[in-house]
């Protein structure tokens, strides 16, 4: 007795077997499996079964979640999946507002931020981004944006610029590059709050926030006056570079901003010579942090030249990587899978802080 009969043995028609299968379905971002609430429907015809759900937050795994049940059913299952992600309005129309820091300059978080907001994107989630590092702004470049200017709404109200999908806005757009932005601390953070106040970023899942290198008046307006949801800390192995993540990490602490986890970016490289990873700039120093801190590791990037390459050409890597003629592989994951990862596990936890049902509770312990 296998598949279906094995379900209908013990008194349960394929609704019911599905429902169970999918509370028992497992992974990183799914730690208590697909609640029975999500289903929006199911329906069996001599060839397959269909399963349709409505996931709370940014994920795309149908032919995972496909595969899994195909494998318990013994018939072919097609699964279409939304995302509608719950919860109300934080500020304005956004649902939830992601810091993205670090302690030092030059460790790839405005890249990890572009590319950590294309992934929810690709997941299926409304994304915005907002550059706050008033005087070395990036989007413009990343996006490769920098001559274009935002629209006026009214007198009051810019209208962010679009590409891919995601909603931006820098000062880089308002403030000629070759400019110096020489400005003291009150007026830079005045500015970046009056970026986000008089922006109309209209409805929004999450709003990535790239946040400038440092611990002070900006990441503190930020922090302070602005209902975040949470952080994400970006280091590389390096001993600096984990000791100012250090000091971003208590930073947050102390104005209890939870911190989602760390990214170490620049975590290794892949010799496709010989085939070995290489730890250029160190090995394990981010597990170390994580695990000292209690808070995920949610991702190990590796260096690569996809990822520079498509940052200076303002490129969406989520996209171009999974192409089908693309050939970017490490250790048979691709570049854009470690901020795919990345982004349904933030997602995720999200999702699961702030619904008091759930019952799930994150545990970092030591090897």
């Amino acid at each position: 007795m296998f598949g279906l009969e094995k379900w209908f043995a013990k008194g349960k028609n394929t609704k019911q077997a599905i429902i169970e299968l999918l509370n028992g379905y497992r992974s990183a971002a799914l730690p208590v499996g697909i609640d029975a609430n999500w289903v929006i429907k199911t329906q069996e015809s001599k060839a397959q079964i269909q399963v349709q759900i409505n996931f709370p937050f940014a994920i795309q795994c149908d032919r995972d979640v496909a595969n899994y049940l195909q494998q318990h059913l013994g018939k072919p299952v097609e699964v279409t999946s939304k995302v509608v992600v719950v919860g109300r309005p934080k500020f304005k129309a956004i649902k939830h507002i992601i810091l993205v820091a670090s302690g030092k300059g030059g460790v790839g978080k405005s890249t990890t931020a572009i590319n950590l907001a294309y992934a929810l994107r690709a997941q299926g989630a409304k994304v915005g981004v907002l550059d706050a590092d008033i005087y070395g702004p990036s989007l413009p470049s990343l996006l490769a944006l920098e001559d274009e200017k935002p629209q006026a709404k009214d007198d009051k109200t810019l209208l962010p610029i679009e590409k891919s999908g995601i909603k931006a806005m820098s000062i880089g757009f308002l403030v000629p590059a070759e400019d110096a932005t020489v400005w003291r601390g009150p007026m830079a953070s005045q500015a970046l709050t009056q970026l986000l106040n008089e922006t109309d970023w209209g409805e929004l899942d999450y709003l990535i926030v790239d946040m400038p290198p440092g611990t002070g008046d900006i990441q503190l307006t930020m922090t302070q006056k602005v209902p975040a949801s949470g952080a994400v800390i970006v280091t590389t192995p390096q001993t600096l570079a984990l000791a100012d993540a250090q000091k971003g990490i208590a930073m947050f602490e102390k104005v209890q901003l939870p911190i989602l986890g760390l990214v170490e970016n620049m975590s290794y490289f892949n010799c496709e010579q010989c085939g070995s990873r290489n730890h250029i700039f160190g090995h394990s120093g981010g597990t170390t942090l994580a695990s000292r801190y209690g808070v995920p590791l949610l991702a190990e990037v590796p260096l690569n030249e996809q990822i520079r390459a498509a940052t200076e050409l303002g490129e969406d890597i989520i996209a171009t990587d999974r192409e089908p003629n693309s050939e970017s592989k490490t250790d048979n994951h691709g570049i854009a899978d470690h901020y795919v990862d990345c982004a349904q596990l933030v997602a995720s936890m999200l999702y699961y802080q702030s619904d008091s049902t759930s019952g799930v509770e994150i545990v970092m312990t030591e090897d």
